[in-house]
């Protein structure tokens, strides 16, 4: 018998910052394996999403999915514009990272569909699209509203601001970190569950003073998505970093190794490639391409192909929150990853086991050292990976915790 089995039907209305298509980036991977797993479930799912310029998707990308999900989209125009940005750092009343979400045409499409439909649970995937928690109250009072929280978004800008040497800048971000934070104290509470997608996190929107049941859910791997190609054999004496460069952590993680650590590396390991994969390479890491044995990509249609053709896979990541999900992907593949603790975090990693853990400048060349000599065991790492991730990441288990946490918020609401 399916574990769904005991679960009713249920119709989700999942809330979306953009269109979760297609699964290329963490935060759309992230949301497309809900949706994807709630219908395979026998769940219906409606996904309402701020169709952006940088994600414009047609309304029928979702059809593969079934006929249990149908996607809404409402044109929002998120460009950064300098004249609005700096009006709102001076007049605005809540971050313009959010303030750019903020959308009549979406809140009003949104109250139609609850005034209109019956919806059982109301999902909002994440901190930017959690301004409409008031659109949802005013509309459907009574149904239960679950954030799904994939960032603790100003702990990011404190971590930014505290290693900007530039003075403006780092004004600029800290102001930023206080308003999201007092944004999320705000809002954020205001639901009636939280799902964190690290124990970490979990423990910081508790310190928010977001009401229980606040549950750590993971992101999960659609392991039909990664099965590994046993045609595919990694080229020896490679390593390869990939992630999307317009996520600033992203980006500041890439240019903190390519200044700090692989120098070194490549000085004393001529022989051993960099490759870099990403979409929005700036143009400081483009030039770097040809020069020291650094590869550089730029977008690639599958992660999983690329991550393939390379043997060590690297996560520089200095700042950020949430789950890297491109580690659970690398991890899905059998590779060895080597990562800072930051870009770990939140996942069921053991060092030395199923990762490698690198900090310090020293310690990244050492172990890639070890590497190139042949001295360490990636092979078998990378297999304690693969095997962590079917253990603990599998997306039907995800899944079966998220219908748990809608059932206990309908018991919850019976009661009262």
């Amino acid at each position: 018998m399916s574990a769904y089995s005991t679960f009713l039907p249920l119709h989700i209305l999942q809330l979306c910052p953009r269109v979760p298509f297609p699964p290329h980036d963490g935060g759309a991977i992230a949301m497309y394996d809900v949706v994807a797993g709630l219908a395979q479930a026998g769940h219906r799912v409606t996904v309402m999403a701020a169709n952006t310029p940088k994600h414009a998707q047609p309304t029928d990308v979702l059809h593969h999915l079934g006929p249990n999900v149908r996607l809404v989209t409402v044109p929002v125009d998120t460009r950064l514009r300098p004249v609005r940005a700096l009006r709102n750092l001076l007049l605005g009343s809540i971050p313009y990272n959010v303030e750019r979400f903020v959308s009549p045409a979406l809140a009003e499409q949104l109250t139609k569909i609850l005034h209109t439909e019956t919806i059982d649970v109301v999902q909002v995937e994440g901190t930017f699209v959690a301004w409409y928690i008031d659109t949802i109250r005013r509309a459907a009072p009574h149904v239960p509203v679950v954030l799904r929280a994939h960032n603790v978004e100003h702990t990011i800008w404190q971590m930014l601001a505290g290693r900007e040497y530039n003075f403006a800048k780092a004004w600029y971000l800290r102001h930023l970190a206080r308003r999201l934070e007092q944004f999320e104290r705000h809002y954020l509470p205001r639901f009636d569950a939280t799902a964190a997608i690290t124990e970490p996190d979990r423990r910081r929107l508790l310190a928010l003073g977001c009401p229980e049941p606040v549950t750590f859910i993971p992101a999960g791997v659609d392991a039909t998505r990664l099965a590994p190609d046993p045609t595919q054999h990694p080229r020896p004496r490679t390593a390869c970093i990939i992630g999307s460069l317009d996520w600033l952590p992203n980006r500041e993680g890439v240019e903190w190794f390519l200044t700090n650590i692989w120098p070194q590396v490549h000085e004393q390991l001529p022989k051993l490639e960099l490759h870099l994969a990403g979409k929005s390479t700036p143009p400081s890491i483009q030039q770097r391409h040809g020069r020291d044995n650094i590869h550089v990509h730029g977008f690639v249609e599958s992660a999983a192909h690329f991550m393939q053709q390379y043997e060590l896979m690297l996560v520089p990541l200095l700042s950020g929150g949430g789950m890297r999900i491109k580690i659970i992907e690398g991890m899905a593949l059998g590779k060895c990853i080597l990562s800072t603790g930051l870009g770990s975090e939140g996942i069921a990693v053991r060092e030395g086991h199923d990762i490698l853990l690198c900090d310090e400048p020293q310690v990244w060349v050492a172990r890639l050292r070890a590497y190139y000599e042949g001295e360490l065991p990636y092979q078998q790492i990378g297999c304690e990976a693969q095997r962590t991730i079917a253990r603990l990441y599998d997306n039907r288990r995800v899944i079966e915790r998220f219908l748990q946490l809608y059932e206990s918020l309908g018991r919850l609401r019976e009661s009262a």
